[in-house]
């Protein structure tokens, strides 16, 4: 077998122009801290999520999550309550206190509780750091007794903690139609290269891809690779392929269209108000926020948890593809939504850590 370029297949004029915007910019450097009183520093959003993670560790119950202004550069993080001590903490770790009434605590209790009392196909949700609230999303198949149930659920929770909005759409995963890898009938996209365990290449793609099929063909019908772990629906939506040819050329980029590709540097944590992109094979190089993390959809085929919640459109075929930061941070595995690249929708993405974690695999 010949060595192939094992990255995702280019997108054409859509993926070319968002490569116009994408890889001009470099992320802004932070600022210095000056003297004085204690003011707001620039954050990139992978440091923003670091001072996050630490914030909420030493805040305890006081921690009511936290999120990226991408505009200002700067981390906000919720306070709980009067608690001076916790706001001074966040103030001289270069973040914006913010007072809020739920805590980390109880929404991600209320999401729990509705896993256990609202899971009803056609819904999601995610806790939004940013209304302080779980948002409960229902698909347009969400109607009659199955609405009533999900508005029944919500209330119970009190007021404040939870509330739904409607999807124009419906919530499954996009695994049909696109050209990049193929398997048992289904269509998926490549995600991320990564090494294996045993110091041998593979790549990661959505977990209902691996499940359909056990070997996967590029879009030549050349044999690819072969599934070795899949997780669908439950804990998460991921796959670990490796490749069948032990010589494949599997660099660490991301082909975003036009010739051009990004290095993948390594994994990291997504961040609400975080910019990211996203290619697939479908619809090629997009681009969004994170809306939500920790969250819960309720595919037709199953429960699917621990996803991340984005803006950034998708279609069938685009399953599996990668979601990335234009510094080259591997954040997410495309899983499922609503809509399309035409009208918009919610999307939702398989964090990569875990699924690394999971597979013990690494990039690079």
């Amino acid at each position: 077998m010949t060595k192939r370029k094992a990255v995702l297949a280019g997108a054409g004029a859509t993926g070319i122009v968002a490569a116009a915007i994408l890889l001009p910019n470099a992320n802004a450097s932070q600022s210095p801290a000056g003297s004085g009183p204690v003011v707001a520093r620039k954050m990139t959003a992978a440091s923003a999520a670091g001072v996050a993670e630490k914030l909420g560790e030493r805040l305890g119950d006081a921690y009511g999550g936290a999120y990226y202004d991408a505009g200002k550069q700067r981390l906000v993080v919720n306070v709980v309550g009067d608690d001076d001590a916790a706001e001074a903490a966040v103030a001289q770790s270069g973040a914006v206190p913010r007072a809020v009434r739920n805590s980390t605590a109880t929404l991600k209790s209320a999401a729990g509780t509705l896993t256990r009392r609202a899971a009803i196909p056609g819904t999601a949700w995610a806790v939004d750091p940013r209304t302080n609230q779980v948002i409960v999303t229902a698909d347009r198949t969400v109607t009659g007794q199955r609405w009533d149930r999900l508005e029944t659920a919500v209330e119970a929770l009190g007021e404040g903690v939870a509330r739904i909005q409607k999807s124009k759409g419906e919530f499954k995963p996009f695994a049909d139609g696109g050209d990049a890898i193929f398997g048992g009938g289904s269509r998926c996209s490549l995600g991320f290269n990564v090494t294996t365990q045993d110091g041998g290449r593979g790549f990661l793609t959505a977990g209902h891809c691996g499940v359909a099929a056990d070997r996967w063909t590029d879009e030549n019908g050349a044999a690819l690779g072969t599934v070795q772990a899949a997780t669908f629906p439950g804990e998460g939506d991921f796959a670990l392929v490796t490749y069948d040819d032990p010589g494949a050329d599997a660099p660490d980029v991301v082909d975003v269209g036009g010739g051009q590709t990004v290095p993948i540097r390594g994994a990291a944590e997504a961040a609400v108000g975080q910019q990211v992109f996203r290619m697939g094979s479908t619809t090629g190089l997009r681009d969004g926020q994170v809306t939500g993390l920790n969250a819960t959809v309720n595919y037709p085929e199953g429960t699917v948890t621990g996803l991340i919640q984005t803006d950034v459109c998708a279609e069938p075929g685009d399953s599996g593809g990668a979601l990335f930061t234009r510094d080259g941070a591997a954040i997410g595995l495309t899983s499922g939504g609503s809509g399309n690249c035409d009208v918009g929708g919610e999307t939702f993405f398989q964090p990569v850590t875990t699924a690394l974690d999971a597979v013990g695999a690494r990039i690079p």
